[in-house]
């Protein structure tokens, strides 16, 4: 099957099977990014008390864990519901927001990453390299790297760990070790409101929820993102209204639509 193919029979599922998407994200974006799983028709729940994460992933079809706004607390929650969902086979994206920035987001997505069984890794290039490099720094949750000089790592990252690496950008770069796939789809206003990152990630969540193949459930996920960026500066021309235009067209995009804008190769 082609991957437009697969683009557009994942976007279905999503529809069809509403999953269930458990977050244990930041405060930041809790909001944006629920709408944007509504939207798209999956299901989101934000559930990340200790006392109740390893019952709420177990009928989930997916978790997504995001340390954009970190406490040990939500450390511990993240490693429950991640060692629980690991346990039942669900699959686990971890979006590792500002490691590299300090110690602790730094070292809690190493933590993560170590006990974990991770399906994908989703971040900026700054990110996904602190995680292997201890010298390099982010400024704040903001890249001051590019794709290109993350492929290596990603790679590195991603053999090791047996799983796979996304790195957003311009163009996104989505590997497993060896193979890569390669995202073109995406608008750059889509850099100018918080939470992109974050939502792309909660997106994938829902992809993986009804692909058992990891690597073609980001790489899908991310050009129906894209895609929905696109459509969105078709209506929006600075940041208040695109914000509201990409969960319009997280909506209103058909399995055809995406079948014919997906730019993956």
């Amino acid at each position: 099957m082609q991957l437009n193919e697969r683009a557009a029979l994942n976007l279905s599922h999503v529809r069809e099977k509403k999953p269930l998407i458990h977050n244990i994200t930041n405060f930041v974006v809790m909001n944006y990014t629920a709408n944007a799983l509504l939207a798209m028709g999956a299901s989101p729940v934000m559930a990340h008390s200790e006392d109740e994460v390893e019952e709420m992933v177990s009928f989930a079809g997916a978790l997504v864990l995001n340390i954009g706004t970190l406490t040990i607390d939500w450390v511990n929650s993240m490693l429950k519901a991640g060692k629980m969902a690991s346990k039942l086979n669900k699959p686990i994206i971890l979006d590792p927001v500002g490691s590299g920035a300090t110690s602790l987001r730094t070292n809690s997505a190493k933590k993560i990453i170590k006990e974990v069984n991770l399906s994908v890794i989703r971040g900026n290039a700054s990110e996904i390299i602190s995680l292997k490099d201890l010298d390099s720094k982010t400024k704040g949750v903001d890249s001051i790297h590019s794709v290109d000089d993350a492929k290596n790592i990603a790679k590195m990252i991603a053999e090791e760990s047996k799983t796979i690496v996304a790195i957003t950008g311009p163009t996104d770069f989505v590997t497993d070790g060896k193979d890569v796939i390669l995202v073109s789809n995406g608008h750059p206003l889509m850099g100018c409101i918080t939470g992109t990152g974050c939502t792309a990630t909660a997106i994938i969540g829902a992809f993986l929820a009804v692909d058992e193949n990891p690597m073609t459930a980001t790489a899908t996920a991310l050009a129906f993102f894209g895609l929905a960026g696109e459509m969105a500066s078709k209506k929006a021309e600075a940041p208040g209204s695109f914000m509201i235009e990409l969960i319009n067209a997280l909506y209103t995009i058909t399995p055809e639509d995406l079948k014919k804008g997906c730019k993956i190769n």
